[in-house]
């Protein structure tokens, strides 16, 4: 068994372009796993970590990728993840089975949009980590201002552990606070790591930052704010101690810097996540217990241990459809796996056997025989979805689901010709079991297959996998905007179905309201039985929620999902002989319909969050453009000639943005935008909104 205190599963995440690829490129390279260093944008085949066609070409991480190295006598699990906000799913999941990470930040941009969306999946699953500030070699970095940014930004204690030697271009390495030595960098790619006494005019900066490092951890710990109260120097093992402590309760946020292209600081890095970061019997684990449930169906927590030797859990965190079956990577928490046993999916109660393990490096493959606690591997052929837990015997129980953001844009695909309907077919299928975020749905009326997903890219990253991987030219309608339909005021109902043929006829009869839900609240649909007196028997209850609960999908408007809704089922009557399942589920579905007819239905539409960067000179031109798009500027920084404009904007005005914002630049301005909320739509929007959706109903029932 291997010591699972030495193990360490960690992700790399940050914001596009931070360096995340090139820095886990970096670690590959010293911890010897690679020998020689490829570029993420570079000529000799790209980075390791980004094996697909796409990401090369694009220069961008597309799916998140596994690898393992050892460093300092310490395995590490390490996942490289996207910076996009359109797969974030694939930072979502590999957090929700890591057990710390590496927040990558920009010495010039400091913490961005997507930096904020990071940490908060990080807050979500409780997982402790250190902030790298990468490209210190760049012009304008600013570690200063981005330690502050960390504090003010993300609400996190940042303590850092370096001070740097020298400033963009004359970056050098930094200066170890713990210990109070100079680290430089040499050899013809940083692999040597060199410690020195610290340059004189250095000196007095470095007691400074010392001073404030150990001012900041004396609040974690009353024996060093002791020992400096009475003047005492703290030793480096008691401060490494203190560190880690803190790191692992989230109480701080260590901070390192270096430059992964510049080969610095990337060892330092590596024995900080060494020390500071946990291993896995460090992380509590709790799972449903699913032989103890209660009203609401949630099982008694139960806390899992990391011991080979009891039953095993484990979790299917992502998977991947190839031409010899499924890919499905797996974290276990517990047990031991061997290959050609099986296992129980909770959520089937099907058994299945694990036929080949593998050890996943990008898209290299190690076959293991067995995989212990803490363990990250892969598993050959087993049906199942992402977020499903397989059990040993002797246990049931469910961890906790991986969270997924709604789908916010909309495009129809249909193949080209007759015969790439089937392989159009199987591509959305794969791609639909693969990602959780992508849907795919068919609109009865008009036959058309409807994909929705992040964002533009997300979709178009699909479209361009379809041509490549399925030999699928598409015929691809314009993206669309997810709306919501949302009810404004309370409407009472009193519905009766009757019908009668020949034989026994259909009757129900239900009396009740519906009541808008308050903003903000996290249902979009609630059904509330108030019947008394056995008014309508117990067994039809279900089926007219069943029948409201269908008719939400589309709404009175422009036929989109309604939400913020809420069916208060009163009062109503049944026959002895008509009265049928079937028929109150057709009474709840037309009943709900005609409803939400008088409710006063708005348009709700989904506001996404923009960062804007751009030169200083074009601040004007952008905050008019994006005020005429109906945008809301929340703030504007100006540093080093470069401006930063935070905003929200409807993504109905974000198409083609890119262009846009190219040609106003002169193609030196980028942002990036992610979903907020949703809001409703301004009356005269939303009247061209339903009129314009009206008319493509005509149009397509007319082909049809």
């Amino acid at each position: 068994m291997q010591d699972l205190s030495a193990l360490r599963n960690i992700g790399i995440s940050a914001h596009i372009d931070s360096g995340k690829t090139t820095l886990t490129e970096r670690i590959l390279f010293y911890s010897g796993r690679i020998h020689k260093t490829r570029e993420v944008k570079g000529n000799d085949g790209g980075a390791t970590m980004d094996f697909m066609d796409l990401e090369r070409e694009r220069g961008i991480t597309i799916q998140s990728a596994c690898t393992r190295v050892e460093w300092d006598g310490h395995p590490i699990n390490v996942i490289d993840t996207p910076g996009h906000v359109d797969f974030t799913v694939e930072v979502e999941r590999s957090l929700r089975v890591l057990d710390g990470a590496i927040l990558v930040l920009c010495a010039v941009g400091g913490v961005q949009s997507q930096s904020l969306t990071v940490d908060r999946q990080m807050k979500r699953y409780g997982i402790p980590r250190i902030a790298f500030i990468n490209k210190m070699d760049r012009t304008g970095a600013d570690p200063d201002n981005v330690i502050k940014q960390i504090g003010t930004k993300l609400g996190v204690t940042a303590v850092p552990l370096q001070y740097p030697i020298g400033k963009e271009m004359e970056y050098k390495g930094a200066i170890d606070l713990v210990e109070m030595q100079a680290v430089f960098f040499e050899g013809e790619q940083g692999e040597e790591a060199v410690r020195k006494e610290i340059p004189a005019e250095l000196q007095d900066a470095a007691e400074i930052a010392r001073a404030n490092m150990l001012e900041q951890l004396s609040l974690f710990d009353d024996d060093l704010m002791v020992a400096l109260l009475e003047e005492e120097e703290p030793t480096p093992d008691q401060l490494y101690q203190i560190i880690r402590r803190a790191t692992l309760s989230q109480e701080i946020t260590p901070v390192l810097m270096g430059t992964a292209y510049r080969n610095r600081g990337v060892q330092e890095l590596l024995d900080a996540v060494v020390r500071y970061l946990p291993s896995p019997p460090e992380r509590e684990v709790l799972a449903q217990n699913l032989n103890d449930l209660d009203e609401n169906g949630k099982g008694s927590p139960i806390n899992l241990v990391p011991d080979d030797k009891k039953p095993v859990v484990t979790m299917a965190f992502k998977t991947v459809l190839e031409a010899f079956g499924q890919l499905t990577f797996c974290r276990v928490y517990q047990g031991t796996i061997k290959k050609g046993d099986s296992y129980t999916n909770a959520r089937t109660g099907k058994k299945v056997r694990f036929s080949r393990l593998l050890r996943m490096h990008a898209d290299d493959r190690e076959e293991i025989d067995t995989a212990g606690p803490g363990d990250i591997i892969a598993v050959v052929g087993v049906d199942c979805a992402s977020g499903d837990t397989f059990c040993g015997d002797g246990m049931n129980v469910a961890l906790e689901n991986i969270f997924v953001p709604e789908a916010v844009i909309r495009l129809s695909v249909e193949p080209l010709t007759r015969e790439g309907a089937d392989r159009l077919g199987k591509a959305l299928e794969r791609f639909r079991r693969e990602d959780p975020t992508f849907r795919v749905t068919s609109d009865p009326e008009t036959n058309q297959t409807i994909i929705a997903g992040m964002g533009q890219l997300h979709l178009e990253v699909y479209i361009e996998r379809m041509k490549r991987e399925y030999n699928v030219e598409a015929v691809v309608g314009e993206p669309k905007v997810a709306y919501r339909e949302c009810p404004t005021k309370e409407v009472e109902f009193n519905f009766k179905h009757k019908k009668q043929t020949g034989g026994s006829g259909q009757y129900a009869h239900i009396v009740g309201r519906l009541v808008p839900l308050p903003e903000g609240s996290e249902e979009s649909y609630v059904f509330s039985n108030k019947v008394t007196q056995g008014r309508i028997p117990k067994e039809y209850i279900p089926a007219v929620d069943q029948g409201m609960r269908r008719s939400i999908d589309k709404g009175p408007l422009c036929e989109c999902e309604v939400v913020g809704v809420e069916f208060v089922l009163e009062d109503g009557s049944y026959h002895d002989v008509d009265s049928s399942e079937m028929a109150f589920k057709t009474a709840g579905f037309n009943c709900a319909r005609e409803t939400l007819k008088k409710c006063g239905m708005i348009l709700l539409e989904p506001i996404m969050s923009l960062e804007i960067e751009a030169p200083e000179e074009y601040q004007g031109s952008i905050c008019g453009h994006l005020s005429s798009k109906r945008g809301l500027i929340n703030s504007t920084d100006a540093k080093n000639n470069t401006t930063v404009i935070l905003g929200e904007v409807p993504l109905s005005e974000m198409f083609d943005y890119a262009n846009e914002l190219r040609s106003m630049t002169q193609g030196k301005g980028q942002f990036s935008m992610e979903f907020l909320k949703y809001s409703p739509t301004p009356r005269n929007i939303q009247e061209d909104v339903v009129e314009k959706r009206r008319k493509e109903k005509e149009e397509r029932l007319a082909m049809a």
